[in-house]
């Protein structure tokens, strides 16, 4: 039976000069606020350790240990077999950054040195960037400045929908009312019909053409064949021989 070989991740370390202020104790209160770090106090070092994975027998594989001692501080990181150098020497100086950001009252890294390291990680970054890759990016940059002005427009215009739906709504129980009141007016009671047929066919020398009384008054001709025959019934009108 073959047995399985570990792969080992790449350890690099570095150490910067620096100047201890206060105390461990002091820089371990200030970062113990800091979630996924694990501290370690031996002797004249305190160790600030973060371990980001770990291999499938539990041991750390992707981490970085951030030392710090009276006069100064060291970084030891792994890199993971096939994964690029530049760009996680790129990651753990940035977290190493924002550590001393928060212990700088009480140990300062010797400025010169450090930043000195960063121009060098940045510059070996971008250096080591394919022009393809460098292209790809500014593409993806361009596209990212439409998208926020897309989703910009995408709100405004969904404003301007939500207000027109409102708007519709509104015409359309104005439209709905106004509809009503038009219907209202074109239906006539009985006695209001019968009325307008007097005072018709007395205009009209006691005769009454049903087809231009619908279309003057916008009544059915079958409603005002009902109005007539009504009448007669009642006496208030005679049908000519």
């Amino acid at each position: 039976m073959q047995e399985d070989i570990d792969i080992e991740p790449k350890i690099e370390q570095i150490e910067f000069q620096g100047k201890l202020l206060t105390s461990l104790d002091d820089v371990k209160q200030k970062l113990s606020s800091i979630p996924f770090y694990s501290f370690q106090l031996t002797g004249d070092a305190l160790e600030i350790v973060k371990v980001e994975s770990k291999n499938i027998h539990k041991k750390p594989f992707l981490f970085y240990i951030i030392s710090i001692k009276q006069d100064k501080l060291e970084l030891t990181y792994s890199i993971i077999p096939g994964s690029s150098d530049r760009l996680r020497r790129a990651t753990v100086i940035k977290n190493l950054a924002a550590v001393l950001s928060i212990t700088k009252d009480s140990f300062q890294v010797e400025e010169g040195r450090f930043f000195q390291y960063i121009d060098s990680v940045i510059d070996n970054l971008i250096t080591g960037l394919s022009q393809s890759y460098s292209t790809l990016f500014n593409k993806y940059d361009a596209l990212l400045n439409e998208y926020v002005e897309m989703k910009k427009l995408m709100r405004e215009l969904s404003t301007s929908n939500r207000n027109l739906t409102i708007q519709t709504s509104q015409l359309n129980e104005e439209t709905r009312t106004l509809t009503e009141q038009l219907k209202s007016l074109q239906t006539y009671s009985d006695e209001s019909l019968m009325a307008m047929v007097q005072d018709w066919i007395e205009v009209h020398s006691s005769s009454i053409d049903v087809g231009e009384f619908s279309k003057t008054y916008k009544v059915l001709e079958p409603r005002i064949e009902q109005i007539l025959d009504k009448m007669v019934s009642m006496g208030f009108i005679e049908l000519k021989s």
